[in-house]
């Protein structure tokens, strides 16, 4: 059994966050799309960019490849984890996801204007690699930490994250921003060299934790079947599992609803302000910034709330917030309004991503062998809202021409998400009180 609470493996832990959160700030939030949209943009013919003969609006091909990276996931990853969970080699899963995306993320250096193919097909491996990794990453979370310390924990790895994505995005500005202090000419070579950064970061801080972390535990009980159907008769039974656990049952669906509005937000932030207030790159920059740096506040500040009031409460608070900010992004006309909204939304990004790992950790089945399985279904379910968020968020937008009229249907998902959770709440009151009246 592997000791829990000990500093030097949850740093290492937390050191994963550190390696693969620049991909998620530099690849899909900045410096990628905006690379992408320079090189890709031509009004003469709409915007349409040819992906293997077929043509397709340059914007809508990265958000399709996206899509499809997540759906690929989705469909993998209860086999994976399951896989996992009965051979106990959770890390060796996580080591080969990690170099997918780093060595995709280095062979976007390669990609320009005459290959859209390679860079598409990079830009998609790349988020199956950090969406794959991430998994069996979360899933050591009850692994090294006791249920007291699991906020604290998860939080200092999105802590860790924030930091680390921060430092690397700031080393990219530097060659994006001020091309002539380095001696560079190319337009494109900027941006070409902060993808090879970014791989090369996330490689080579993840052996960190590879070295420190243990590989996992295998599921003690014994199977007769082939490694994949065990892996689908593993899957029904966590699911079986699930369906007979009170709180977790009731806060997957509120978890999912209430993604559907916060991971399209971060994704489509940038976005609207450029599209709708008409904010230059510079400003777009520093409104990166201002999120993540204030996420790390965040992360820490509802992780000492939670132990005070409750994780539950505190999602409460949080979502609530969330439903605040799309409706002041509906009236938002200026660049100043949308700077105060930027704070908001990295004060509480950071607390609600480290509060939901770590609440859905304490509704698992404490000491079970592993955990890979069960936190396949957190995975896949925060997958499938990346998908219908997007989906619903951009197809608002075409049926009223109006990326504010998507941001109020957000804010509608995170109202479902609120109701589910005061259901969530009730529940857990309900059974501390039966516990307290059992003990007497």
């Amino acid at each position: 059994m592997q000791e829990k609470n000990k500093p030097k493996t949850i740093r290492a832990w937390a050191m994963f966050d550190w390696a693969n959160s620049a991909y998620n700030l530099v690849i899909t939030t900045t410096v990628f799309p905006a690379y992408y949209v320079a090189i890709t943009e031509n009004a003469s013919n709409g915007n349409q960019v040819s992906f293997f003969g077929h043509s397709f609006i340059n914007t809508a091909l990265t958000n399709y490849a996206l899509a499809a990276a997540y759906m690929v996931m989705v469909l993998l990853l209860p086999i994976l984890s399951s896989i996992a969970d009965y051979r106990g080699n959770k890390k060796i899963f996580m080591q080969f996801f990690t170099l997918l995306g780093s060595v995709a993320c280095c062979g976007l250096f390669f990609f320009n204007a005459e290959r859209i193919e390679w860079g598409v097909i990079c830009f998609a491996l790349a988020a199956i690699g950090y969406s794959g990794g991430f998994v069996f990453y979360n899933s050591y979370l009850p692994e090294i930490a006791t249920l007291d310390m699991q906020d604290k924990v998860s939080a200092k790895g999105f802590t860790y994250g924030y930091i680390g994505s921060v430092l690397l995005q700031l080393i990219c500005f530097a060659f994006v921003l001020k091309p002539e202090i380095f001696g560079i000419n190319d337009k494109a070579l900027p941006a070409q060299l902060s993808f090879l950064l970014v791989g090369l970061w996330w490689i080579g801080f993840a052996a960190i934790p590879f070295s420190v972390l243990p590989k996992g535990s295998p599921n003690a009980q014994t199977h007769q079947h082939n490694i994949i159907k065990g892996g689908f008769i593993e899957l029904g039974k966590v699911w079986v599992k699930i369906k007979s656990m009170p709180l977790l049952k009731r806060y997957l669906p509120s978890f999912f609803f209430y993604s559907m509005g916060v991971q399209t937000i971060m994704l489509v932030a940038t976005a609207f302000a450029a599209k709708e207030l008409h904010m230059k790159t510079p400003e777009l920059i520093t409104i990166i910034l201002i999120i993540q740096i204030v996420a790390i506040g965040g992360a820490i500040l509802m992780s000492r709330l939670s132990d005070k009031y409750g994780n539950v409460r505190i999602l409460i608070f949080v979502v609530f917030m969330w439903i605040g900010i799309c409706i002041a992004a509906y009236f938002t006309t200026t660049s100043t309004q949308f700077y105060i909204i930027a704070v908001i939304v990295g004060l509480v990004m950071g607390g609600i991503q480290s509060l939901s790992r770590s609440t859905y950790s304490k509704f698992l089945p404490q000491n079970i062998p592993d955990t890979a399985s069960f936190f396949s279904f957190y995975d896949v379910t925060e997958k499938l809202a990346i998908v219908g968020g997007l989906f619903s968020f951009g197809l608002i937008e075409e049926l009223t021409g109006s990326m504010r009229n998507s941001t109020l249907v957000l804010g509608l998902f995170f109202v479902v998400g609120l109701i589910l959770l005061y259901s969530l709440l009730r529940t857990e009151q309900k059974m501390q009180k039966n516990s307290e009246f059992s003990a007497l």
